[in-house]
């Protein structure tokens, strides 16, 4: 559509909605929505608004013809309910402002560093990651150009773009196996193109179950596992397999069924407790210091790209911006920030401003 009645009129019609009721949600006249959609008069911005937000449309896209450059196309990892097959998003609302946040700190930085190409396959993302990349996965997530942001308060795990860069947000849980899947699974979407996963969206299962294959693939490779015989592993050898691959007993028990691998009784039982029972119990590493305690603080640390802090205080040095984002960035007083920053002008006296116009 090339005016902006013609594409207010195809995002009416793609929601379903009736001429006369959009008029009335919006709080426009039928004469007047009519004569806009034909272009017979224009639409007033506080008009075009109230439209986007009925139809859930984009603004930007409905004056221009193209999507906003700047907004958030998220895809969310679902919860899922292995007894109803039910996948959903409960905080998704109240993840929002929180979202907003995380795209301002990059909206304040433009343009933002550039993106690698992604391979759309496992294999190809897994020799970017080289091998044993699960314990530094974030670091390995850096090194391709993958932001990973971690922050207290997300329900869930996203991912999405920020002009063409991929970033993925974490909760602060300190659950490390689970974070490791949550980052393969939104890797995923991210190589596989996804946009817009979330409950209610086009094809939004569809994408869930693809990027979950693509986890599992990439945290448990179906010929690795293959490999090993599992009647006959002992539940010492599984402690090491889960805490080197970095996923849950869960995740490893779905994963054997899937493949049709059939371990033995003892293996089946120990695969039924937690992880951390497994570890503490079964791992032979645990009796060495407490690396796993350590491996659930660093999954609670709070977590920015370090190339988009620097940048921060780069801006922040020139006056460009102020210190508030940063200092949340970091979690700290926007008070106790020391940073570089533009000398204040000095006030001139009214002799010199004389002297000056004089």
């Amino acid at each position: 559509m090339t005016t902006i009645g013609g594409r207010v009129g195809a995002a009416m019609h793609g929601a379903g909605m009736q001429q006369k009721e959009l008029a009335q949600r919006v709080g426009m006249t039928p004469d007047a929505l009519s004569r806009a959609l034909r272009d017979q008069r224009g639409f007033a911005a506080v008009e075009l608004a109230a439209i986007a937000e009925v139809l859930d449309a984009d603004v930007h896209e409905l004056i221009t013809g193209a999507p906003d450059p700047h907004r958030l196309v998220l895809a969310a990892r679902h919860s899922f309910d292995h007894d109803t097959g039910a996948r959903s998003v409960a905080g998704l609302d109240e993840d929002h402002s929180l979202l907003a946040d995380v795209r301002l700190a990059y909206a304040q930085i433009s343009p933002v560093r550039a993106p690698l190409e992604l391979p759309s396959d496992v294999e190809g993302i897994r020799r970017l990651l080289h091998p044993d990349f699960v314990r530094p996965f974030v670091d390995r997530l850096a090194e391709i150009e993958v932001d990973v942001v971690r922050i207290d308060g997300p329900s869930t795990a996203y991912s999405f773009l920020v002009e063409e860069r991929p970033v993925i947000l974490l909760p602060e849980s300190g659950n490390w196996f689970h974070e490791n899947w949550s980052l393969a699974h939104e890797l995923g979407h991210l190589a596989l193109r996804h946009e817009g996963v979330v409950p209610g969206t086009a094809l939004a299962d569809v994408k869930e179950r693809e990027a979950n294959a693509f986890a599992a693939e990439l945290l448990l490779p179906a010929v690795t596992l293959q490999q090993i015989d599992w009647a006959e592993i002992r539940p010492a050898e599984v402690a090491e397999l889960v805490w080197t691959w970095g996923i849950s007993t869960g995740a490893l028990s779905r994963r054997l069924k899937k493949l049709e691998l059939t371990p033995s009784a003892e293996v089946a039982e120990v695969l039924t407790w937690s992880t951390q029972k497994l570890l503490r119990r079964h791992w032979t590493g645990a009796k060495v210091g407490d690396p796993i305690t350590r491996r659930m603080r660093d999954a609670g640390e709070r977590r920015f790209p370090t190339w988009l802090q620097e940048a921060h205080l780069e801006q922040i040095a020139e006056g460009a911006v102020g210190k508030g984002t940063l200092a949340w960035m970091l979690g700290v007083p926007v008070t106790s920030l020391e940073v570089d920053e533009p000398a204040a002008a000095e006030e001139l006296s009214d002799d010199a401003l004389a002297e000056l116009i004089g």
